[in-house]
């Protein structure tokens, strides 16, 4: 399977704006690349849910009960959502439901739920999917206080498991910086051993902000 995990540091951070951007960046250079959201939990009705922005980056080449085969009211991580709902996640549904992407498209851009261990079923984490599916590992991580320990943990979470890092994402999701910002690349570099590949701007146009992010990515992240 040719493609990327993305994954973040914490839930909130911008996986979604990463993962659409790549997407975009990817059909825009030719390339047939489709998104997917294996689980979504805590849809707000009236807004695009992550599943939904997914498709629209792909240019709605599936239908959405392929880009995301289970959704759930309740906002949590899906294994406990399904268990709200009396239902349960099953992995291999899940890997299936990928590898048909993969059969479909040349590359197919997997978003995690949350952090890399959130559960995924009642057994597995996101790791174990991400594993399951044999593709590198994007990790995007806040660009502010606190986004040090919380990537520095998720990579080594990773290296443990011997699942490839694709690379490292520092994300502004607001406006305001703190004085950690212009720091913690270099730190999570001191300290992973990686440098981050971008330090993502903020820009409060939702368009422009697409639009940039797809430059910078695409520039970075090939698959």
């Amino acid at each position: 399977m040719r493609g990327l995990f993305v994954t973040g540091t914490d839930t909130g951070v911008g996986k979604t704006e990463v993962a659409c951007a790549l997407v975009r960046a990817a059909r825009a250079a030719g390339l047939d690349a489709v998104g997917m959201k294996p689980a979504q939990s805590g849809h707000v009705p009236g807004e695009p849910s992550d599943a939904e922005r997914l498709r629209e980056a792909s240019d709605r080449v599936e239908p959405l009960e392929a880009i995301c085969p289970y959704t759930f009211g309740a906002p949590l991580a899906p294994a406990a959502a399904a268990r709200l709902e009396g239902r349960e996640v099953s992995l291999a549904r899940v890997v299936e439901a990928a590898r048909a992407l993969a059969a479909r498209h040349a590359a197919v851009v997997v978003e995690g739920a949350g952090g890399l261990l959130v559960p995924l079923t009642a057994r597995e984490t996101h790791a174990d999917l991400a594993a399951a599916l044999g593709l590198p590992v994007l990790v995007v991580a806040r660009a502010g206080l606190g986004t040090v320990n919380h990537t520095a943990l998720t990579v080594e979470a990773l290296e443990r498991r011997g699942l490839a890092v694709a690379g490292i994402v520092l994300n502004r999701t607001g406006p305001e910086d703190d004085p950690s910002v212009p720091l913690n690349a270099a730190e999570i570099a001191r300290l992973t051993y990686r440098e981050p590949l971008a330090l993502l701007p903020w820009e409060p146009d939702i368009a422009r902000r697409a639009r940039s992010l797809g430059s910078i990515l695409g520039a970075k992240i090939q698959f």
